[in-house]
């Protein structure tokens, strides 16, 4: 498998677009990703009991059509919390956006990221997608627009590519996404759009899909909070020419490895660019009892505000972290834990079997300075492993969210 530039445009048929719409102030808000062929859909989406109508429109798509030939999204308004109103705004965007294309309206997913409670400004909305369609195009410039398109709080685009072999073919992922606050484990405000060349069935995509998002966006957290939005969506076109995936064979598993690789790069990318942060945090929980009790373990101590603060300032409260994995609510013996931190700089153990191994704080310091950051807990209970990602919890955060309605 090789990594690639590029983004959603990568794999063969897929075209992009991003733009100025109006809807922000004087940001780029709106994106289009669109395939020359209609495509299997997948998708995966909020467990907030408010779903944005987006999410409800797109579920409607995926599950009940099971075929897709384009997005639409914008950024700045999320149409959530508005109503029957709202959920007819999705229907007009797709109206319009098939109307241009010449396709199914119920083949046009819509996506929306921003403010809760406003209507969407659909003569903008309208106004978007006839400018978007004539500027796709299939080169990495069109769908490094289309991802920045889609930012919030974002500082960076979050856009990613891979190519690898199946059944003798070239076969090629590629992805945007947008994420950095609202963010919490069983997805967060989050948009991931997915795009592939591969022949696969669309009950293997959907599974493939919900396969690897229980490792990736599911372990990502920045605040605690799951939005109403979160959308995953993979769509695959099978221009790529190779034997249709129709089961679990050695092929669907090269496709799963693949899949996860590129999900599990824009998850660690939202979870480092989370909102004010200035590191990635991650934690290993290695040896524990099951996978679901690693997953309980790591998720503590990645949302643990105490923590997170501490990794801001790089001060080594291993305290807070032990103190998180206890209320986890899994049973443990914390006088068997050890645990280290790692970085660029360097790996030290912390603590062993539960004792302050009586470490160089400076030493700490300077492995807790870099840009990213890991805590790894040995557990001693089994042979089980998980890896949560989050950020630390800075000032800025505050800020943020302290005004960003305005």
């Amino acid at each position: 498998m090789k990594v690639i530039e590029g983004g959603v445009t990568a794999p063969k048929g897929f075209q992009a677009a991003g733009i100025f719409a109006g809807i922000k102030k004087d940001k780029k808000d709106m994106a289009m990703v669109y395939s020359e062929v209609p495509c299997v859909a997948a998708g995966t989406f909020t467990t907030n009991v408010v779903k944005a109508a987006p999410v409800k429109w797109d579920q409607h798509v995926v599950y009940e059509v099971g075929k897709a030939s384009a997005i639409v999204a914008n950024s700045g308004i999320a149409n959530a919390c508005t109503g029957e109103e709202g959920y007819g705004y999705c229907r007009e965007t797709a109206a319009k956006t098939a109307e241009l294309l010449h396709v199914s309206e119920d083949q046009i997913l819509v996506a929306s990221t921003g403010v809760i409670g406003r209507q969407l400004p659909m003569d903008k909305i309208k106004g978007g997608v006839e400018k978007m369609i004539p500027l796709l195009s299939d080169t990495k410039a069109a769908g490094t627009l289309a991802a920045e398109s889609i930012m919030t709080t974002d500082t960076i685009k979050k856009e990613t590519a891979i190519e690898f072999t199946l059944g003798g073919k070239n076969v090629t992922i590629g992805a945007m996404s947008k994420g950095s606050g609202m963010i919490h484990p069983n997805m967060c405000t989050m948009l991931a759009f997915i795009m592939t060349d591969v022949a696969i069935s669309r009950e293997l995509l959907q599974k493939a899909l919900s396969s690897v998002v229980k490792d990736t966006y599911n372990m990502i957290s920045v605040d605690g909070d799951t939005s109403t939005n979160d959308t995953a969506l993979l769509l695959a076109n099978g221009l790529a020419g190779n034997p249709e995936i129709t089961e679990e064979n050695e092929d669907y598993e090269t496709f799963v490895k693949a899949l996860y690789q590129v999900n599990e790069t824009l998850a660690k990318t939202m979870a480092g660019d989370g909102e004010g942060a200035t590191a990635l945090f991650e934690c290993k929980v290695i040896h524990a009892k099951s996978k679901e009790e690693a997953v309980i373990l790591s998720k503590s101590v990645i949302t643990s505000n105490l923590t997170k603060a501490a990794i801001f300032g790089h001060d080594a409260n291993w305290g807070r972290i032990l103190c998180a994995l206890g209320y986890s609510g899994v049973q443990f013996d914390p006088e068997k834990v050890d645990l280290y931190f790692e970085s660029a700089a360097g790996k030290l153990k912390i603590i062993e079997n539960g004792v302050d191994t009586g470490y160089s704080e400076e030493e700490a310091t300077k492995i807790l300075s870099e840009k990213a950051v890991t805590a790894i807990a040995d557990m001693k209970m089994g042979e089980a492993s998980a890896t949560a990602w989050g950020c630390d919890l800075t000032y800025d955060y505050v800020k943020i969210n302290a005004d960003y309605r305005s």
